[in-house]
């Protein structure tokens, strides 16, 4: 196979034209061209209004040697792929089956590894099935009671469901599980172009299908997944794990655990602490989310307020401020929506939300600031959940039980909003005005107020004052991590933490490719042991 990199065309060409200049590149006719694929496509925007597709190219030709021979090598190379593979094992009947705790991503492609290795795993998941869920969130942003069960944090997809469903990750991968994390996706129904574009997303509509779709994989190689089913209870005898207990009375023998447990299980946390699990309180990130209309961002990316073609643009942002505090833009989700993103009864968290179309007239993005367990205010491994919950009793308190809003100008005065400017808020949930000063702590606010305002130098409006703010964005990441040694076992042996909510992967991508890689030990383990 021949690598073709750097090869640009105009945003608005065709496939035709794609196919004459991998036939110009390669110096060949069009008959020698036997097939060719993209690997990759990223937006070159330097020369704005302006705008280039840039590419890399698989392609296969006739007579590969003789053509590699008069083409440029800094641009074609002969590369070869090499597939991701799983193992398995015959000798299912003698092992107790394993059990995944949680049916986010992590949870979700480990369960897919150990069904394919003929393991048969039991998936439990204290929220409800990915179609019940929605009608869960849809019913407490209409007003109605939250279900601390079931929400946008807990439930079949995980808390990934409800976001932009970005699909990018910075986790080098040698083995080639992203590119079967993405495989799999479209197999299960997203686009062909997640597989090559830069920054692939699917939107939460997709995401509903996926999820269901992958949870069907799972179960026609014979596993099982149980909603509505909370790991209650852990036994071990000697360091070893022995059995688990489910809703407080079904008690089951285990020797295989996966913790996929995500970012938001709290009470889990607090079990793992009690029943001796090694963890650590870890780095995180809180502040505030930002509306902008997106043809703001439009003209800043695009030179044009809107492009048919490429969308609703997006943006990242980042900025050390004069404390050393670092601010950046996280989550950011073009043609969104910020929805009420909360969990446990008199708290109040935020996270931003985009459908596949990316049809919102605002763009949003978390504005966060780095803290550490130098900020908790006491010591311990659940610290950083404690601070996350006075941040988000506060913000409960801020806004009545609606989202706090506050408009940006009024944030550097410190004062509560009365009114909305240009801007009017494209939120899932009930709000009311607020004075955010009195949510966070005044290093944040301060470094945040430094942070949009220097924005403005690179996105011209950014720092505008009818920009909308709320808050409070306090589930960037896991606060906790959980120890695994180098077989990625747990304290506990048996156990293995996987994912964002154990501390080990940080979005869908990297926490499904941390479910295969907890897959992958598993089965070695088996096959050894066998």
């Amino acid at each position: 196979m021949l690598t073709i990199q750097q090869l640009k065309l105009p945003v608005s060409h065709t496939e035709n034209e794609l196919e004459k200049k991998i036939i110009k590149t390669l110096k060949i006719k069009k008959e020698e061209l036997l097939s060719w694929s993209i690997r990759k496509q990223s937006l070159d925007a330097r020369k704005k209004p302006d705008l280039f597709f840039v590419y890399t190219i698989d392609a296969e030709v006739k007579k590969e040697s003789t053509v590699l021979k008069r083409v440029d090598h800094k641009i074609v190379m002969s590369t070869k792929r090499v597939p991701y593979t799983y193992l398995h094992t015959d000798n299912r009947d003698r092992l107790q089956r394993p059990v995944v705790v949680g049916s986010g991503p992590a949870g979700l492609f480990c369960a897919y590894y150990l069904a394919r290795a003929g393991l048969s795993p039991l998936v439990i998941e204290r929220g409800d099935d990915v179609d019940s869920r929605m009608k869960k969130v849809q019913s407490f942003w209409d007003g109605k009671a939250l279900d601390t069960e079931s929400n946008v944090q807990f439930g079949e997809g995980g808390a990934g469901t409800f976001s932009d469903g970005k699909l990018n990750t910075l986790v080098k991968d040698p083995a080639g599980r992203n590119l079967e994390v993405l495989r799999l996706f479209v197999e299960c129904g997203a686009p062909d172009e997640i597989l090559y574009v830069q920054k692939p997303h699917l939107g939460t509509d997709l995401l509903v299908t996926i999820v269901k779709n992958l949870r069907k994989k799972i179960e026609a190689l014979g596993g099982e997944i149980r909603f509505r089913s909370a790991l209650t209870g852990i036994h071990t005898e000697k360091g070893q794990l022995t059995g688990i207990e489910i809703n407080h009375r079904e008690q089951l023998s285990v020797s295989t655990l996966v913790l996929a447990v995500g970012h938001s299980a709290r009470d889990t946390f607090s079990l793992l602490e009690k029943s001796g699990f090694s963890m650590q309180a870890k780095a995180f990130a809180v502040g505030l989310r930002i509306e902008h209309p997106q043809t703001l961002i439009n003209q800043y990316q695009y030179g044009c307020r809107e492009h048919e073609t490429l969308g609703a643009a997006a943006y990242k942002l980042t900025h050390k401020a004069a404390g050393g505090r670092g601010v950046y833009s996280f989550c950011m989700c073009p043609g969104g929506y910020v929805v009420n993103a909360s969990s446990e009864e008199g708290m109040l968290a935020v996270n931003g939300m985009s459908y596949q179309d990316r049809a919102s007239k605002n763009a949003n993005s978390a504005m966060i600031v780095t803290v550490t367990p130098d900020d908790y205010g006491n010591t311990g491994p659940l610290s950083g959940v404690e601070f996350q919950r006075g941040l988000e009793r506060a913000a409960w308190r801020l806004g009545g039980g609606r989202i706090p809003l506050q408009l940006f100008g009024d944030f550097k005065e410190n004062r509560k909003s009365t009114g909305l400017g240009q801007v009017t808020p494209c939120l899932k949930g009930d709000w009311s005005f607020a004075n955010l000063r009195e949510l966070l702590p005044a290093g944040i606010s301060s470094a945040l107020q430094e942070g949009i305002t220097y924005f403005d130098r690179m996105i011209p409006g950014f720092s505008r004052d009818d920009a909308i703010l709320t808050g409070v964005e306090s589930r960037t990441s896991s606060p906790v991590r959980i120890e695994r040694n180098a077989e990625m076992e747990s304290s506990i042996r048996g156990v293995y933490p996987c994912g964002e909510g154990a501390g080990y992967a940080g979005g869908i991508t990297s926490a499904a490719m941390d479910g295969l890689k907890i897959g992958e030990v598993i089965v070695k383990k088996v096959i050894n042991f066998c």
